[in-house]
C-alpha cells in the first residue's frame, strides 16, 4: 500500500494523527500544516520544523487584525455589562416618573427619560444582557444542532443525506421574520426562551449546509482515507481526523449569525412578537419611541445606536475570523 502523504517512516498511525490534527478544513485543506522557523527567523516561537497548526496561524493573524482588536474589544464590554451592568448604571431600568416623560438629558440622566419616564441610559445599559444572551444562546444552539445533522449526513451520506437536503429546502422556504409572526404570535411568556428556539428552529439549516459541504471535502482526503484503510473506527475518524478540520467554517458562520440573531430579536419586539415587558430589551424600546421621533428624537437615536454599534462589532468578528482561517484569502 503507498504511503500516506506526510507520512514519517515507522509511525503510520503518528503521522495520520498528526495530519488530521493539523490539517485545514474545506477551505484550504493542504495548506492547514506549516512549518514555524527557527528563534532566529522572523517568526521565531519554536525550533526549526516544528508543525504549526491552523488554528495557531489563525490566531496569530487575528492578533495583528485591527478589525478584531477594534470588534473583540467592543465585544468584551458588552460581556462585561451584561453580566455587570450596575457597574455604568447605578439606577433601575423599571423605575419610572411620568412627570419627565420626553425630557431631555440632564444631569444624572445623560440619554434624558422616554415616554415612561424611565433613564433611557439605564434601560440602554440593561438592554445589553437580553440581546447579548439571545444572540449568543442562539448562535450556540443553531451551530449544535447544523452541524451535528450536517455533519453526520455528510460523513454517511445516502437515505439520510437525501432527507437532510430536502428539509433544509422546505425550512429554506419560510420567510424568518413572517415565520416569527406566525409562530411567536401565539406565545404569551416573556422570557428569552420563545425567541431563542423560534431562532434554533429556522436557523440551523443554513449551519448545516455549511457543515455538510465541509465534512464530504474532508472525508476524501488522503489523510482520512488512510485512517479508514487501518482500521479506525467511524466515530475515531469523525472526532479525530474530520471533526477538527471541518468545524471552522461552522464557527465562521455562527459567528457572523451572532449579529443577524440579535438584529432579529430587536425586529421581532419591535413588531411586539419578541419580547415583551417587563423585560428590558432594545427592540423594546425601539418601538416605544418610534411614535415620538420628532418631539424626542434621543428616545429613538440611543438604544438604536446600541444596537447598531452591537451587530456592527459581532459581524466584523465574523469577517476577521473568516480571513484567518481562510488561507486562501491571505
Amino acid at each position: 500500500m503507498p504511503e500516506p502523504q506526510g507520512a514519517r517512516p515507522g509511525g503510520d498511525h503518528e503521522a495520520i494523527a498528526s495530519t488530521g490534527a493539523g490539517g485545514a478544513m474545506d477551505l484550504a485543506t493542504s495548506e492547514g500544516i506549516t512549518l514555524e522557523q527557527g528563534p532566529e527567523g522572523p517568526g521565531g516561537g519554536g525550533p526549526a520544523g516544528r508543525p504549526r497548526s491552523l488554528w495557531s496561524d489563525a490566531w496569530r493573524d487575528l492578533r495583528r487584525n485591527p478589525v478584531f482588536l477594534v470588534s473583540g474589544l467592543i465585544i468584551v464590554f458588552l460581556v462585561i455589562i451584561s453580566i455587570w451592568p450596575s457597574l455604568i448604571a447605578s439606577g433601575n431600568p423599571l423605575s419610572c416618573d411620568l412627570a419627565k416623560a420626553q425630557e431631555g438629558s440632564r444631569p444624572g440622566h445623560p440619554f434624558g427619560f422616554n415616554g415612561q419616564g424611565c433613564d433611557v441610559y439605564t434601560r440602554t445599559v440593561y438592554g445589553a444582557r437580553t440581546s447579548v444572551v439571545v444572540g449568543v444562546l442562539a448562535s450556540l444552539g443553531v451551530a449544535v444542532v447544523g452541524s451535528v445533522l450536517g455533519g453526520l449526513a455528510g460523513f454517511f451520506g445516502g437515505f439520510w443525506d437525501a432527507i437532510l437536503s430536502r428539509l433544509t429546502d422546505i425550512f429554506f422556504g419560510i420567510p424568518v421574520v413572517l415565520g416569527g409572526l406566525v409562530l411567536l404570535s401565539v406565545v404569551t411568556s416573556a422570557t428569552v426562551w420563545p425567541v431563542i428556539g423560534f431562532m434554533v428552529l429556522l436557523g440551523w439549516p443554513q449551519i448545516s449546509r455549511i457543515a455538510r459541504g465541509s465534512v464530504i471535502t474532508i472525508k476524501q482526503n488522503d489523510f482520512v482515507q488512510a485512517a479508514r484503510a487501518l482500521g479506525a473506527s467511524n466515530p475515531r475518524m469523525m472526532l479525530r481526523h474530520v471533526l477538527p478540520n471541518a468545524i471552522a467554517p461552522v464557527i465562521v458562520v455562527a459567528t457572523i449569525a451572532l449579529g443577524t440573531f440579535i438584529a432579529l430579536e430587536a425586529t421581532l419586539s419591535y413588531l411586539g412578537v419578541g419580547l415583551k415587558p417587563p423585560t428590558v430589551s432594545w427592540g423594546i424600546d425601539i418601538s416605544d419611541a418610534s411614535p415620538y421621533i420628532r418631539n424626542a428624537p434621543h428616545m429613538l437615536l440611543w438604544p438604536a445606536g446600541a444596537l447598531a454599534v452591537t451587530v456592527l462589532a459581532f459581524i466584523m468578528l465574523g469577517d476577521a475570523v473568516r480571513d484567518a482561517l481562510d488561507p486562501k484569502l491571505r
